[in-house]
């Protein structure tokens, strides 16, 4: 039978010893030792949070042109898009007047007679 008191120090002593192997040390208070220049490792973050970020402020914009600029115009500007070449016609469907940039749009406008 092992000792539980035992086990305990032998497992401060392995903490220690590992501290000690990432450069730690025993140092006095106030003072610049070893760990005062180990930098932890940065922590990975998600890349949702800045995709959505985008999204919503694309849309926004979106919103806010299609308000400004007026269907016809905004619609005729989109269909030239698509008849062009290339990256024309990428821009021209991501430019597409959708339920969501309507829905700004009309935030928008509705927004703007309360103001008036």
């Amino acid at each position: 039978m092992t000792d539980p008191n035992l086990t305990d120090f032998y497992g401060r002593v392995a903490r220690i010893q590992r501290a000690r192997v990432k450069g730690y040390g025993f140092e006095s208070p106030g003072t610049l030792g070893r760990s005062y220049y180990h930098r932890p490792q940065a922590k990975r973050r998600s890349i949702v949070a800045p995709v959505l970020f985008l999204l919503i402020c694309g849309f926004l914009m979106k919103g806010a042109i299609y308000h400004n600029v007026g269907a016809s115009s905004y619609n005729g500007r989109v269909a030239a898009l698509m008849t062009g070449h290339g990256i024309d016609r990428v821009g021209g469907w991501m430019m597409q007047a959708d339920p969501v940039t309507l829905y700004v749009s009309d935030k928008i406008a509705q927004g703007l007679g309360k103001l008036k």
